[in-house]
């Protein structure tokens, strides 16, 4: 399905939508993958908070803004969202507009990973944790330049890495997981000679981002190892791992560095929308 929310809500009546849903593959990120039928209410929460960003995002007058959903609860962790997308506004082909989300997403069950271009509505038909969106908008000139690249299937693809942890290290390379690939995106699109992830990291550091620190105990990660295809600690470096320091990308810290980088106007707060 990629029919944005206008066109779910339209054309599909909710209980019909839940039963599409069970059949769509099962891909998630920001959230657990523990197997679970979508109930009507969570689907007309879903589309909800959809209809909700939408009329937020159509509002500011802006193109390209940073979306964020809270797919699982984190707050152990001083984390609010789990999840990041590029979001975009694009001709609807019918004289209006509508908004897209390109996204990474986990493939559950296994530790690979695919990029989707999706509506609002399905964005926010996950199970989610807390039916709570946020966004935050570029300066002017990032958002003309991810908005080509966003565009351009080919660009938009090029620095997606199928190896997929929950927790890959910010500067590692072996995985990548769903934020880690929107801000290597992001880097791709403000700087032309960025065409790998090794040089997208490289202009991450020198515009200061700085990841979350995520303190997980051994007990904890030989768990996770254990347990879950999608995670994995072998990344770290020793030192930072044995000392229960896991550097990781989180949307919070996201929002944090992008007016710091100079790429959201300064002192400029996520948008927050509620149901």
């Amino acid at each position: 399905m990629n029919c944005p929310t206008s066109c779910l809500t339209n054309h599909l009546g909710v209980g019909l939508l839940a039963a599409a849903l069970l059949a769509a593959p099962a891909a998630h990120a920001g959230r657990s993958c523990e197997t679970g039928k979508p109930t009507t209410r969570t689907v007309e929460r879903g589309l909800t908070l959809a209809g909700k960003t939408l009329a937020s995002l159509n509002a500011s007058g802006q193109k390209v803004v940073v979306l964020a959903r809270a797919g699982q609860d984190l707050s152990k962790y001083g984390v609010r969202y789990s999840h990041l997308g590029l979001a975009y506004q694009q001709s609807d082909g019918q004289g209006g507009s509508t908004w897209r989300v390109l996204h990474k997403l986990n493939e559950c069950g296994t530790s690979g990973s695919a990029i989707y271009r999706q509506g609002l509505g399905e964005f926010f038909l996950d199970d989610l944790w807390r039916f709570e969106a946020a966004w935050l908008p570029l300066t002017p000139e990032a958002q003309a330049r991810l908005l080509s690249l966003l565009q351009d299937p080919g660009r938009a693809l090029s620095l997606h890495h199928k190896p997929y942890s929950i927790v890959s290290y910010a500067w590692g390379r072996k995985y990548q997981q769903s934020n880690q690939w929107a801000i290597e995106t992001l880097a791709a699109a403000m700087e032309p000679g960025v065409n790998s992830r090794e040089r997208a990291q490289a202009w991450l550091q020198f515009k200061a981002y700085e990841p979350a620190v995520l303190r997980i105990g051994p007990l904890t990660r030989l768990g996770g190892r254990l347990t879950a295809a999608n995670v994995a600690f072998d990344d770290h470096p020793n030192d930072k791992r044995f000392s229960d320091r896991i550097e990781t990308v989180t949307v919070d810290s996201v929002f944090d560095w992008l007016p710091r980088a100079q790429l959201a106007a300064p002192g400029q707060t996520p948008t927050i929308v509620k149901l």
